[in-house]
């Protein structure tokens, strides 16, 4: 039980670390904090916008693949059904195919994140996906705090020291 406590504590750390190095990737916190909610005020979600790009007052962020809707609503379902954090279908559960060709359809793609200004930063990419062996794709946990997670957790992580 205390290693499970510990491995989760050390991933919340790592990501805080994440967040604090993108934060000044982007110019700094609050700059960072504008990003997470234009994403979040923008409907639909910017993550399927046909271009591959969304722009917001202080950057953008641009992609090299379009999303379309089923794929993220199937990034919902599964995101919030998981409870190791494992993304990977079994064989034989329902969904196992378009699951798997979701995780064949996102993986490749890069988020590339910019500031407006080169000035605030040299801003940073991030990938979906997090690939730990054949059976086993967790979302990678920068992804899901830049587009799903709610930004008052997202504030609280790059607060707290």
């Amino acid at each position: 039980m205390s290693k499970i406590i510990s491995s989760e504590k050390k991933s919340h750390i790592e990501l805080q670390k994440q967040l604090q190095d993108c934060s000044k990737a982007m110019g700094g916190i609050n700059y960072f904090l504008q990003l997470l909610e234009a994403i979040r005020d923008a409907h639909p979600n910017p993550i399927i916008n046909k271009n591959c790009e969304f722009r917001y007052p202080l950057g953008s962020i641009k992609w090299s693949k379009p999303i379309f809707r089923d794929k993220l609503t199937l990034l919902y379902q599964i995101r919030k059904s998981t409870q190791d954090g494992n993304l990977f279908p079994n064989k034989g559960n329902k969904g196992f195919k378009s699951v798997l060709n979701l995780l064949r359809t996102l993986h490749p793609i890069s988020f590339q994140i910019q500031p407006k200004n080169q000035k605030d930063g040299e801003g940073f990419s991030v990938h979906p996906f997090d690939i730990i062996d054949q059976n086993t794709t967790t979302i990678n946990p920068l992804f899901d705090a830049i587009f799903f997670m709610p930004v008052h957790l997202v504030k609280k992580m790059l607060k707290s020291k």
